[in-house]
């Protein structure tokens, strides 16, 4: 398995901006879907965006247009860029790296998981 370690969360206001990392180690990172999930309390853990190893990228309908995702495989790290952040925002953000090609909106595609990190949007 993949080890993954998420950073950059924090306390923002509504409109502001944060850049959560995540570094992958202990396997090849290019060889993996990479995936950013969130879950609010008393939610379910939901998709928010993946890039696949091809480049492909995906997002979520509710973050399009207001949040970037990238990868440096020289770095082994996958980026979650987030602007225009709102309250609705506010939840732990986990990354996820995935072996599989398919179902990546999916939880249930990824073989291993990050800590996660804590972001709340204040309005």
């Amino acid at each position: 398995q993949v080890q993954l370690v998420e950073s950059g969360g924090g306390l923002v206001q509504a409109g502001g901006s944060l850049r959560l990392s995540c570094a992958a180690s202990g396997r090849t990172f290019s060889n993996y879907a990479m995936g950013w999930f969130r879950q609010a309390p008393g939610k379910e853990r939901e998709f928010v965006a993946v890039i696949e190893r091809s480049g492909n990228i995906r997002y979520a309908d509710s973050v399009k247009g207001r949040f970037t995702i990238s990868r440096d495989n020289a770095k082994d790290t996958v980026y979650l860029q987030m602007n225009s952040l709102k309250p609705e925002d506010t939840a732990v953000y986990y990354c996820a790296a995935g072996s599989g090609w398919t179902n990546l909106r999916l939880t249930s595609a990824y073989d291993s998981w990050g800590q996660g990190t804590q972001v709340t949007v204040s309005s």
